[in-house]
């Protein structure tokens, strides 16, 4: 059963996300000078610049503060939590490895390659999952191609292809 003061204690994740938060704040801070004006005429508070300059000082000067306030209280397992954070990232290069595909192969055999290949990395081994991973991406190429008519363009493989399998492929696939 957890007492109040598990509540307010800090959590390892939260040193991490103080140190994010205003090295952002601090990054919005830096920039406040080059993408807000300051016009000689006009009252302070009808300023462009007045209130994000608020906002970014209140954020950095708060994100100081908790960051502080948490660096206080020992708390253990912050490299672990890093380790979790960090890992996400390779979703993040799963997603750049589809988009650079996409040009080369084509929409539809990227994405049913890639959902088939994101089914295994989950731990989906089955013939029925993996079958549905394939599905899943078709769905996805002809909702968005066929029915939604996003246009995408067609792979470079494509034009290897004979002339009406082409056309077809790069209008519907």
């Amino acid at each position: 059963m957890s007492t109040p003061t598990d509540l307010t204690s800090p959590k390892p994740g939260e040193v991490i996300f103080a140190l994010l938060f205003l090295g952002f704040s601090a990054l919005l801070l830096s920039q406040l000078g080059e993408q807000t004006k300051f016009s000689s005429k006009g009252q302070l508070f009808a300023q462009p610049r007045f209130w994000p300059a608020v906002g970014v000082i209140g954020m950095t000067g708060f994100g100081a503060l908790h960051l502080l306030s948490i660096l206080r209280q020992r708390v253990p397992g912050g490299a672990i939590e890093a380790v979790y954070w960090i890992r996400a990232f390779e979703y993040l290069v799963w997603f750049m490895v589809y988009v650079w595909a996409v040009p080369i192969v084509g929409y539809l055999p990227t994405t049913i390659v890639f959902t088939v290949l994101l089914a295994l990395r989950l731990g989906y081994r089955d013939r029925f999952m993996l079958l549905s991973a394939a599905g899943t991406g078709f769905a996805v190429v002809f909702l968005f191609k066929t029915v939604l008519s996003v246009k995408i363009p067609g792979g470079a493989v494509y034009e290897y292809l004979p002339a009406t399998l082409r056309n077809f492929m790069i209008l519907n696939f």
